[in-house]
């Protein structure tokens, strides 16, 4: 089995080596004139039109709407994805129903809209309270990078510059967190959800975590089977009665949830949710800075202080000098990186005032949405 995990892992890090941008982003949906009720499913999907851009749409297990827009270079991406922000905006409005602005839900408990028997598995495996909170009232901004020609170098910044990033753009205040999302995962099974180690060989790296990850569930005839045990993937014949094959390693991969996750493109999945005008700066940002090497390494050199500080850049954000100024050199990095990428003006200015408005400030997204529950 080691050889097929490393065959696999070796797979992970071999992709395009274009610099297209791919964002899956994902909304709470919410009744414009009773917020704290439950939106079906079926009533967003009757105000959704056609979408300009191409994006794909489809839904997290609470209801949680996700736009997966197809991978482009940058200007082309942040255009088609705008173009179908704006067009679901609309509709919603429409129907009585608006797009959410912050990365968690904290007006409505979890409340499970799809059942199937992969989730109902993942489920039971979670576990209350949080694995319902994390399933049905969190949302992120996912950004999607190719490996390029320097998929280590691309592997490293992704990771080192996390904390900084998580600071920069923590927006979902809850019990005492910027990020009351990143405070839900960090409750979670921690074979899964931690960072992957960094520092050797990525392949080695990553295949030992897909080895040493416990097994959430078996696919048996007719659905799957939670694995409740604390079974690791590497015993997966003991509970199982069968030795693995490839497609319950892909499968077992796709119940993984590191920060970055690597699928012959990178994942970057740390970043709260953001509003439907503030997600074109966490997509440039993040692109910018793990794409480009020049900005790569001039915020990494900025982020050193705080490249293994996770749980502080959830907790504090920017109220963290240290996170603050490592923050301000990444969007430095980032700002000048950005026109030599293909950025249009308007996503440079928008980057430049969400530095001026949070970053240099030191106040994280969550501190306005914090103010704005007292108001």
């Amino acid at each position: 089995m080691m050889t097929d995990v490393q065959a696999y892992a070796r797979s992970c890090f071999t992709g395009a080596t274009p610099d297209r941008l791919g964002v899956e982003l994902e909304f709470l949906v919410f009744d414009a004139d009773a917020p704290a009720r439950q939106v079906p499913v079926a009533r967003i999907v009757q105000a959704l039109p056609p979408l300009p851009g191409g994006s794909r749409v489809t839904f997290e297990p609470g209801g949680q709407l996700e736009l997966s827009a197809p991978p482009r270079v940058l200007p082309e991406a942040v255009a088609a994805l705008t173009a179908d922000v704006d067009a679901v905006r609309r509709a919603l409005r429409q129907a009585g129903l608006r797009l959410g602005c912050r990365g968690l839900d904290v007006l409505r408990p979890p409340v499970r809209q799809l059942r199937d028997a992969r989730y109902d598995a993942m489920a039971a495996f979670l576990g209350e309270p949080y694995g319902p909170a994390m399933m049905c009232s969190t949302v992120s901004v996912q950004v999607n990078v190719d490996l390029g020609d320097d998929p280590e170098g691309r592997w490293r910044r992704a990771h080192d510059l996390g904390p900084a990033l998580v600071a920069a753009f923590a927006n979902s205040p809850a019990g005492g967190w910027a990020s009351g999302r990143q405070a839900v995962w960090r409750h979670l099974d921690p074979t899964r959800t931690r960072p992957v180690d960094v520092g050797g060989d990525p392949v080695l790296d990553w295949g030992r975590y897909l080895l040493d990850a416990r097994l959430m569930m078996v696919r048996e005839e007719g659905g799957f089977r939670p694995v409740l045990d604390g079974t690791v993937f590497r015993d997966f014949a003991r509970v199982a009665g069968r030795h693995p094959t490839e497609d319950d390693l892909v499968h077992h991969a796709t119940t993984l949830f590191p920060p970055v996750r690597p699928r012959g493109w990178l994942e970057i999945r740390y970043l709260d949710g953001q509003g439907p005008d503030e997600w074109p700066v966490c997509a440039a940002v993040v692109h910018a800075l793990v794409t480009d090497e020049r900005a790569g390494e001039a915020a990494m050199e900025a982020a050193a202080p705080v490249r293994r500080r996770w749980d502080e850049a959830a907790r504090l954000g920017l109220a963290d000098p240290g996170m603050r100024r490592a923050a301000d050199g990444c969007f430095r990095a980032a700002l000048a990186a950005l026109p030599r990428l293909g950025a249009e003006p308007w996503l440079v200015a928008r980057v430049a005032a969400f530095a001026s408005r949070h970053i240099e400030s030191g106040r994280s997204p969550a501190l306005d949405l914090m103010e704005e529950m007292f108001a």
